[in-house]
């Protein structure tokens, strides 16, 4: 359920590398997961990255790029909006 909001991708990768907003992807990604009853080998899995990286974003190391997050919205099946909710 990718809807192509670029606007906000862009927003949230910049914001994120600036740290000017709190950012609450680690919480909402694994909630999701939670809601679809996968764990990190299985939504490694369906991106296609190691799990050490979905390890890592759950974990709040590191954030997903442009095209882990569009990955993820379409698998998913979230929108970008619910993904990159941000406070």
């Amino acid at each position: 359920m990718w809807k192509s909001n670029i606007n906000l991708v862009n927003i949230f990768l910049h914001n994120t590398q600036n740290r000017s907003m709190k950012i609450n992807f680690n919480k909402i990604l694994a909630k999701l997961m939670e809601q679809n009853k996968i764990n990190q080998l299985q939504l490694a899995a369906l991106l296609g990255v190691r799990q050490s990286q979905v390890s890592n974003w759950l974990n709040g190391k590191s954030l997903p790029g442009y095209y882990s997050i569009r990955m993820i919205c379409t698998k998913l099946n979230v929108s970008a909006d619910t993904l990159l909710e941000i406070e």
